[in-house]
């Protein structure tokens, strides 16, 4: 869905919700958005956060890896003055994430010992052990791991072992696993979403779902402390 992080959803951009989240935490010392738009910049100022600079072009496309924007940020503020032992990336396609889900997210990472990371992650809905691939014209088993006298694709879905899948959430690591050009490191820490936080936002299918769960009240969104922003301004293509 083109200009996903900024569809108006109960009457703020999506990216609100992640800014004000963030905010109200109390875990940061500095919010920053990271983005190559002037638009998206000037609606995340509105809403409390910094825009320190904008990503050149060559990092901001849609097969960049991470670590080219988050390295860079990092490497930008410790130019000028402003060092930091952990971070965080908040992605606002996932608006339902609350402050306490940060806090939650925070003080689990932080009574952690010996790791790099902690990622949101949630329960499998698809199991991968139902899954396949196609070599020519042969279906393959997508996860060879199954035993022989009953692989998981013959199994029922109770008997098989519990996958997680991360989700957009939240990820929160040590500044210093970036110097290894990497987000997350190699030991890392789950952390399990619950109920509506994890609900993620890249479809127009999933919008229309959002604001249906919206409606009944079976799911809520983090608090705004500011006015809407300008609408007429949000002139963006379906």
């Amino acid at each position: 869905m083109p200009h996903k992080n900024i569809r108006v959803l109960n009457g703020h951009p999506v990216l609100a919700y992640t800014i004000c989240a963030a905010r109200a935490s109390g875990v940061f010392d500095s919010v920053i958005v990271s983005t190559d738009s002037e638009l998206y910049a000037d609606i995340a100022r509105h809403y409390g956060a910094e825009v320190p600079f904008l990503r050149p072009a060559e990092i901001a496309g849609d097969r960049s890896p991470d670590i080219e924007w988050v390295r860079l940020t990092i490497e930008r503020l410790e130019q000028a003055g402003r060092s930091f032992d952990a971070f965080s990336i908040l992605r606002p396609t996932s608006p339902f994430r609350k402050p306490q889900t940060i806090r939650r997210a925070w003080d689990r990472f932080l009574g952690a010992e010996g790791i790099d990371s902690l990622r949101a992650v949630e329960w499998v809905e698809q199991h991968p052990g139902k899954m396949w691939v196609v070599r020519g014209d042969r279906l393959l088993p997508l996860l060879p791991l199954s035993p022989d006298d009953a692989p998981w694709h013959s199994q029922q879905m109770a008997a098989l072992p519990a996958v997680y899948v991360q989700n957009a959430s939240l990820e929160i690591a040590w500044t210093r696993v970036v110097r290894a050009s990497t987000i997350s490191g190699t030991v890392m820490l789950p952390f399990f979403t619950e109920a509506d936080e994890g609900l993620d936002i890249n479809r127009s299918k999933d919008l229309w779902y959002a604001e249906l769960l919206i409606k009944t009240g079976e799911a809520l969104l983090p608090e705004v402390d500011r006015d809407p922003y300008p609408i007429d301004r949000l002139s963006v293509d379906a």
